[in-house]
């Protein structure tokens, strides 16, 4: 396994987040997948592990907030390799 970043966010700002506790984590991470993946600082395929999501989930997930896809060589393979299954 590689290198783990843990993020403090403090106590008060959790309590403060309109986010049900149950869903925090995962929404705090599919946020950060999203911004990250607009910015052009992460590839569909990392961005969507950091998401927990699958490839479909994510894409569907940036749809939904109008964030146009970077289609990159490596989801030019990915397609491909999909397509002769």
């Amino acid at each position: 396994m590689g290198k783990v970043i843990q993020i403090e966010i403090p106590e008060e700002i959790i309590v403060g987040i309109k986010i049900p506790e149950k869903d925090l984590e995962k929404t705090i991470k599919v946020e950060l997948a999203v911004a990250l993946y607009q910015r052009g600082y992460l590839s569909l395929g990392q961005a969507r592990r950091i998401a927990g999501l699958s490839k479909s989930e994510f894409i569907n997930e940036l749809a939904k907030r109008k964030i146009e896809r970077h289609y990159t060589e490596e989801d030019l393979k990915d397609d491909i390799e999909f397509s002769g299954k």
